[in-house]
């Protein structure tokens, strides 16, 4: 068994340091519900590292703060259940949360973050579609400084992500929701078999004169990444919130998926899946746009 060293930074300075000193064989861990996993069963996965920097004792990593003006602020390890047990943030952000309590069980929540689902990268992650659908940004840090990055453009590929060996994701910004905003996730799961998503929606609208004047879907586990739907916000714009929009919005969702055929399910089921997701989802944030509830 190879020895690997463990070390826990409390400044963001000191954990980019110790990530540049060793020079791509250090990694990150927040929670480590996925990293623990991987290094026990396929640790060349992660390059065979020979230092784990555990970043959970970095307060700006810690950060969860909401302000109806600013937005949210929520540190890139902050577990799961903070956020969703956070009133506020439940109100303010309902789409949001509908994702954050899926994430694994009451355990795993108690260890995973946003930000390590995140950073995993995997195009299943069910946190994505709903960071896209919030128009979320990720902050990072290096030793050249900080820089940010939309959270459409992180993932570059399966479990591969913009972050350099050197940089770690610090926070996620949320603008403030406005007036008549209303967002959505749902999944497709075989949950006796296992809890990750044949494919996944994350839907957001913002309502004026019951017309739809701005939309974001976003499809997981159809793509090499998690899918911002650009035909969808483009076609949704100014078109009234009724059945014919929403019936379009799951067409595009159908031609824009490019998933493969794997033991989860096939290429036609799926792209069926995005079709049917989109649809429950956008009417579900339309009726929370509006100002009503939905059983989630």
């Amino acid at each position: 068994m190879k020895w690997i060293d463990f070390t826990q930074p409390t400044t963001v300075d000191e954990a980019v340091g110790l990530l540049s000193e060793n020079k791509g064989r250090a990694r990150v861990m927040a929670g480590g519900t996925d990293l623990i996993v991987q290094l026990r069963g396929a640790p060349e996965r992660l390059g065979n590292p020979d230092l784990i920097v555990d970043v959970k004792g970095i307060p700006e990593l810690n950060e969860l703060s909401y302000s109806g003006g600013s937005g949210l602020t929520l540190g890139a390890a902050v577990p799961c259940y903070k956020i969703y047990q956070n009133a506020e943030i439940a109100e303010a952000y309902p789409g949001f949360i509908d994702s954050a309590a899926l994430i694994g069980g009451i355990q795993i929540q108690g260890r995973a973050s946003i930000g390590g689902n995140l950073c995993n990268g995997t195009p299943s992650a069910d946190s994505i579609p709903a960071l896209i659908a919030h128009n979320v940004t990720c902050n990072i840090a290096g030793p050249n400084g900080t820089r940010s990055v939309t959270v459409e453009d992180f993932c570059t590929g399966p479990s591969k992500t913009v972050l350099e060996p050197d940089e770690i994701l610090v926070s996620l910004s949320f603008p403030a929701p406005p007036d008549n905003f209303g967002a959505r996730y749902v999944r497709f799961t075989p949950r006796n078999e296992m809890d990750i998503a044949v494919a996944g929606a994350g839907v957001s609208v913002t309502l004026q004169n019951g017309n739809i004047s701005s939309a974001r879907v976003a499809l997981a586990s159809v793509a090499p990444t998690p899918l911002l739907v650009k035909e969808i916000s483009e076609s949704l714009a100014g078109q009234p919130a009724n059945e014919a929009t929403i019936n379009e919005a799951g067409k595009l969702a159908r031609e824009a998926a490019s998933p493969i055929t794997d033991m989860r399910g096939t290429i036609e089921y799926r792209k069926h899946l995005c079709d049917v997701l989109t649809r429950r989802a956008l009417q579900a944030a339309i009726t929370r746009a509006q100002g009503g509830s939905i059983d989630a």
